[in-house]
C-alpha cells in the first residue's frame, strides 16, 4: 500500500471553519462554520454548484490556503494555524493532488514525470527510483513509463498524474474534478482506479459537480452557500 492510513481515527478534523475575502471594505464569507471528520480509508466525495464554496474548501484541506478562523486537523496535526514555509512541507509530505489538467511536463516521460516531486524532497536516486517505479505499477502504467505526455492517451495521462500524486505515500489523495478531461469511458476507468487505490488503503477525496462520479463513492459532502448543506453516507 502506498500510503500512511494505519491506525485508528480520524485522518481530517474540521470544526468550524470559516474563510472570508476582504473585497476592499466588503467582506464575504466563502465557508461558515464547517464541520465534519473523514476516517482513514474513506472515499469522500465533495459537491456543490459554483460559487458554494467547494473550491475554498478544497485549498484548504490541501493546505493551500488557511481558514480566517476555525480548526483543522490533518492526520493528528493541527494544520490551521501553520505558516506558508511548514504548509509547504506538509503538502509535500502527506497530501497528493491530481487536477482536472493533467500538469505534467511535455518533455519530461512518464517516469521522470512521477519522479519529480521526490527529486524536489532530495529523496536518494535508489529510493527515487524504487517509490517511482512502485507507484507507476499501482496504476499499471510500468510498460509506458517511457514514453512522453504527447505519446499517452488522456487516461493514460491521467494514471501518471495519480502515480506522481502517490509517490510521496502521502495520507491524502485530493482530486479536484479527476474525469473532467476525460470521455465517459476513460473516466470510469479512472474512477475504477481510484476503488482499486482505496482497497489498498488510500483516503481519496474527491470534489465534482458530476452526480454519477459522486455516487460512486462512500459519502458526499454538499455544500451550499459556504455551508454544509447534506452529508450523506452511502
Amino acid at each position: 500500500m502506498i500510503g500512511k492510513n494505519g491506525g485508528d481515527g480520524d485522518l481530517i478534523r474540521v470544526e468550524g471553519l470559516w474563510k472570508i475575502y476582504e473585497l476592499g471594505k466588503q467582506r464575504v464569507p466563502a465557508l461558515r462554520d464547517v464541520s465534519f471528520s473523514i476516517p482513514r480509508n474513506e472515499i469522500v466525495a465533495i459537491m456543490g454548484p459554483s460559487g458554494s464554496g467547494k473550491s475554498t474548501l478544497l485549498n484548504l484541506l490541501g493546505c493551500l490556503d488557511t481558514p480566517t478562523k476555525g480548526r483543522y486537523r490533518l492526520n493528528g496535526k493541527l494544520v490551521s494555524d501553520l505558516s506558508e514555509i511548514e504548509l509547504a512541507d506538509i503538502r509535500n509530505r502527506e497530501i497528493g493532488f491530481v487536477f482536472q489538467v493533467f500538469n505534467l511536463l511535455p518533455r519530461a516521460t512518464a517516469f521522470r514525470n512521477v519522479e519529480l516531486p521526490l527529486i524536489y524532497r532530495g529523496s536518494p536516486k535508489s529510493e527515487r527510483e524504487e517509490r517511482t517505479r512502485k507507484a507507476l505499477a499501482m496504476v499499471d502504467m510500468t510498460d509506458r513509463q517511457g514514453h512522453r505526455p504527447a505519446e499517452l492517451s488522456g487516461g493514460e495521462r491521467q494514471r501518471v498524474a495519480i502515480a506522481r500524486a502517490l509517490v510521496n505515500e502521502p495520507s491524502l489523495l485530493l482530486a479536484d474534478e479527476p474525469t473532467g478531461n476525460l470521455d465517459s469511458r476513460t473516466g470510469e476507468e479512472i474512477l475504477s482506479l481510484f476503488h482499486k487505490l482505496h482497497r489498498e488503503g488510500n483516503t481519496i477525496i474527491v470534489v465534482t459537480h458530476d452526480t454519477d462520479v459522486a455516487h460512486q463513492t462512500q459519502r458526499i459532502i454538499h455544500i451550499r452557500d459556504g455551508q454544509v448543506e447534506k452529508d450523506e453516507r452511502r
